[in-house]
């Protein structure tokens, strides 16, 4: 994680160079705090991950002799298959199509993005997944 701290740091101050140098020779306001923004973006996430490394163990990625399969293993817990997100897509594309249309199809909408997040939420806790 050191590296990627360092990176995003890195990335800060050019960021913080580019916008300096955007605003002096523009002036124009929008683009300048744009910059900036993406400055403070980036100062975050490096402090973030900076921050976490120290209290974390050394990985393969922080070691210039490692090989790439000092990384090996179980990366994580990943889902298994879910019919909520296309729940969810499905409500979202109707409540933005209620913007357009009518806001009566956000009647329509509501429940279809309520089931969906309930189920993804609480996906864990009932069914054939339940005991992961």
């Amino acid at each position: 994680m050191k590296i990627q701290g360092k990176m995003f740091l890195g990335l800060a101050v050019f960021i913080l160079i580019m916008a300096i140098t955007y605003g002096v020779w523009s002036k124009e306001p929008v683009g300048t705090t744009a910059l900036l923004l993406a400055f403070g973006l980036s100062v975050m996430i490096g402090f973030y991950l900076a921050f976490t490394a120290r209290r974390v163990d050394a990985m393969a990625q922080d070691n210039k002799e490692a090989d790439v399969a000092d990384e090996a293993g179980e990366v994580g817990f990943f889902s298994p298959h879910s019919w909520q997100p296309l729940s969810l897509a499905i409500g979202g594309a109707f409540a933005f199509m209620g913007v357009v249309f009518g806001w009566w199809l956000l009647f329509f909408s509501a429940p279809l993005l309520l089931v969906g997040l309930f189920g993804w939420v609480f996906e864990y806790y009932r069914g054939e997944n339940r005991t992961q």
